[in-house]
C-alpha cells in the first residue's frame, strides 16, 4: 500500500547529487522523497560543456524549463536551444538529449509525470557515459 502523501519542504542542498547520466541531477519532490503518486521533479545543472545523456521515458512525459543559461536539446530528430524563461515538454517515449554549448552553467528544472509501473521502469538509457557506468541511477522510489 501506498503511503499517504506529506507535506515536506526538500532543500536541493540536502539531496545528493547523481551524475550517472551527466550534469548534477538531483531529484526533490518523488514517491520517495513525498510519496507523490503523479510525477516526479527535480533540478539539473550542466557546467560548460558537460551533457546529459540520450535517454527516453516510456511512461512519462518531461517538462524542462531553463533557471538560467543556455543549452541545447536534442528531441528525435530535432534540435532546439533554450535559453532562461524558455520550457519544452518531450513526449513520451521519444530518445532526448541536453548539452551547455556556452560559457556559464545552465540551471533547469524537470518534472515528470505519470510514473512507471516501477522505477526501474521509467528511464531507459541508450547512451552511457563510460567513467560513470557503474555508479546507481537517481532514486525516485522506494524507502527513504
Amino acid at each position: 500500500m501506498t503511503p499517504p502523501p506529506v507535506v515536506r519542504k526538500v532543500s536541493r542542498a540536502a539531496v545528493e547529487p547523481n551524475r550517472k547520466r551527466g550534469g548534477d541531477v538531483r531529484i526533490l519532490l518523488s514517491p520517495r522523497t513525498v510519496h507523490s503518486t503523479s510525477g516526479f521533479g527535480g533540478s539539473l545543472t550542466l557546467e560548460p560543456g558537460e551533457y546529459v545523456c540520450e535517454h527516453l521515458h516510456p511512461y512519462s512525459e518531461e517538462f524542462v524549463y531553463v533557471i538560467t543559461g543556455r543549452l541545447q536539446i536534442r528531441i528525435g530528430e530535432e534540435l532546439i536551444d533554450l535559453a532562461a524563461d524558455d520550457s519544452v515538454m518531450v513526449p513520451k517515449g521519444v530518445r532526448h538529449r541536453m548539452v551547455n554549448l556556452c560559457g556559464e552553467p545552465a540551471r533547469v528544472i524537470f518534472h515528470l509525470a505519470p510514473l512507471a509501473p516501477r522505477p526501474e521502469l521509467g528511464h531507459v538509457d541508450t547512451e552511457f557515459l563510460p567513467e560513470r557506468s557503474d555508479e546507481p541511477a537517481p532514486r525516485v522510489g522506494g524507502a527513504r
